[in-house]
């Protein structure tokens, strides 16, 4: 099929700046090619795909832990990569994959009625995909993620560089980081695991679903926003999967 008219758009720019560099002319800011573009996008009727088809909600999120349940270096760092991803805001594979032991910063417990105190720590994202890395940009872990993270840092002997790293066929945790595609294929195999159809989940359904899980929970979005960092209220919005808006009240004024 015809590509997508973002992926063209991107493709033209990267042109554009290589043509540039070379000391070229082009006429990729041209009018005559943006109303081509415009006019290709009304002609073809394709919609906009979800990266993941459905979102990672707490139910389908303690399904994928389930399959981290031993002691094993990978289990650990799976059960880790999952949670931390998820309880940070939906982190993006490539900030998952590019954190490093450095951007960690332990706080005070968190207080709570009726039970022990709860682990805090915060995480410094510096530059990400829509943040230049000026200005201090931090989440927060509390309770069950931190255990993780503390498990996988100390059963892998981590304490500089980078978080999650690779696992060689033999146990060995390897130097450097894992990719971000690895995170995209952790979450495949982990829902495979769980019985659920790989296909229909990737990192990106932990982003999602985090916002999705929010609003299940009564979490105003505002709030949830500040975890996830989302700029927009609009994007935000979007993450919201059609499920939870067909089975929501709002679907059901004259039912």
């Amino acid at each position: 099929g015809p590509h997508a008219p973002a992926t063209v758009r991107r493709r033209l720019a990267n042109w554009s700046t290589l043509t540039r560099w070379r000391g070229f002319d082009g006429a990729f800011a041209s009018p005559a090619l943006k109303s081509a573009i415009r006019l290709a996008v009304r002609a073809v009727p394709r919609t906009r795909r979800r990266k993941s088809a459905k979102a990672v909600t707490g139910d389908i999120l303690a399904m994928l832990l389930a399959t981290c349940a031993t002691d094993s270096l990978r289990d650990v760092r799976d059960r880790a990569i999952l949670m931390v991803a998820f309880a940070s805001g939906g982190r993006r594979r490539s900030e998952i994959a590019g954190l490093r032991r450095e951007q960690l910063t332990v706080e005070p417990p968190i207080e709570v009625p009726d039970g022990p105190p709860l682990p805090s720590l915060a995480i410094h994202l510096g530059r990400t995909k829509t943040t230049t890395g000026e200005q201090d940009d931090i989440v927060y872990l509390t309770g069950r993620p931190v255990e993780a993270l503390i498990a996988w840092l100390q059963a892998a002997k981590i304490d500089n560089g980078s978080v999650f790293r690779a696992i060689g066929r033999w146990g060995t945790v390897s130097k450097r980081a894992i990719d971000p595609q690895s995170v995209n294929a952790i979450i495949k195999q982990r829902a495979e695991l769980a019985g659920l159809d790989r296909g229909e989940f990737s990192a990106h359904g932990l982003r999602s679903g985090y916002l999705t899980e929010a609003a299940n929970r009564g979490i105003p979005l505002p709030e949830a926003m500040e975890q996830s960092l989302h700029r927009s209220v609009q994007q935000a919005s979007s993450y919201y999967n059609s499920a939870t808006r067909r089975e929501g009240q709002a679907s059901r004024l004259l039912a």
